[in-house]
């Protein structure tokens, strides 16, 4: 072993890797996003918004509410005048949980009655449902033992039954299936991996060939070329949709409630924004290797911070801010809102309008930059 000769060896790879300077960002950028994403992560389903319709208006009603959010489980986002209202927020994905307080609650605590309060929980989300069907039990029972125990003292009798008696309802999903939950995702994260990572790698692979510069010295114009390259990614992405849904359907037993036309149509906005990605990154990228890299910072969000797994209103508010720019964010709605709830584009305008900007900027970004770069 020749010391000298190991010490040029080791100088080389060092100076040819701080040369290569967005290598070495991305590098040190990646373990320390990595950290922070996960480190924030957390199962726990915290700050869950509510809607509530409380008909009793009374200092009974107040307290049980508030005995929801001193749980840290629900936060209540919005007050309902009548069921519809209650219904929307769960369609359109506003709300996931709604509390109905009878307007005779009040009378029958006083009058030591039992006093049913009806709480629907959008169960799309399994494991979020059985924390919030829990929560909302172990309110009306720990209410009841307090009312119990204030009623002994008073009259040095308890009532013959539980005070309040919380009914709780799973809707979208009464079984409580993950799979319900977690196949529709996985036909979003699909989606956006494969449409993204095929619109770049073909451009990629194209320029460290060299065929791509064969082409720019044709009368083709550079719009026509991104076009023509795209328009088969779009054929690609939605013959793996449709076999992703067949899939679900037959393997999992997953529910179709919506229209699948609707469907179709709103993920064109989707693959506007997840090949328009992956055309701005071939741009940004010198190989194909750091092509792979700006890939997986840019996907990793995506991923942690859509709601795939775990609920956003866990996160920190600076998370969710970020999870706000990203489409996929907007595209899980979408798809979980028309496959397990089956509603239409009158609650999901609002997932659909930010979706709709955010692809159009950045496919235009891309066209832009991509012209720019074969010129």
């Amino acid at each position: 072993m020749n010391l000298q000769r190991l010490r040029a060896i080791i100088r080389k790879e060092v100076t040819q890797l701080l040369r290569d300077r967005r290598t070495f960002v991305f590098i040190l950028i990646q373990p320390l996003m990595q950290l922070v994403l996960y480190g924030f992560l957390s199962s726990d389903i915290l700050h869950q918004p509510a809607i509530v319709w409380d008909q009793s208006h009374s200092a009974e009603s107040r307290r049980l509410i508030q005995a929801f959010v001193n749980t840290r489980y629900v936060t209540v986002h919005a007050y309902a005048a009548r069921m519809q209202d209650i219904q929307g927020a769960l369609d359109g994905g506003t709300a996931k949980i709604g509390i109905v307080i009878p307007p005779d609650y009040a009378k029958l605590i006083h009058a030591s009655r039992p006093a049913s309060v009806m709480v629907v929980v959008d169960a799309s989300d399994a494991n979020s449902a059985r924390t919030l069907i829990a929560t909302a039990q172990g309110v009306g029972s720990t209410l009841s033992q307090r009312i119990e125990i204030q009623t002994i003292e008073r009259h040095g009798l308890g009532p013959t039954s539980a005070p309040i008696d919380v009914r709780a309802r799973a809707w979208y999903n009464p079984d409580l299936r993950s799979q319900v939950f977690i196949v529709p995702g996985v036909l979003a994260i699909v989606l956006q991996f494969s449409t993204t990572f095929l619109s770049m790698s073909t451009i990629v692979r194209e320029r460290e060939l060299g065929t791509l510069e064969q082409l720019v010295v044709t009368p083709i114009q550079p719009s026509e070329l991104m076009l023509g390259k795209i328009l088969p990614l779009v054929g690609i992405g939605y013959f793996n949709m449709t076999l992703i849904l067949l899939l679900a359907w037959a393997a999992f037993g997953v529910p179709v409630q919506g229209s699948l036309l609707l469907l179709y149509a709103l993920t064109l906005a989707f693959f506007f924004s997840s090949l328009g990605m992956g055309t701005l990154i071939s741009t940004m990228a010198s190989s194909f290797q750091q092509a792979i890299q700006i890939t997986q910072i840019l996907l990793l969000p995506s991923i942690m911070l859509s709601g795939f797994i775990f609920p956003r209103e866990s996160l920190p508010i600076v998370l969710q801010w970020i999870g706000n720019l990203l489409p996929l964010t907007y595209f899980m709605i979408v798809v979980r809102g028309i496959l397990l709830k089956g509603v239409g584009l009158e609650y999901l305008w609002p997932q659909v309008l930010p979706l709709v900007v955010i692809g159009a900027i950045v496919f235009i970004a891309a066209i832009l930059r991509f012209q720019k770069k074969i010129a």
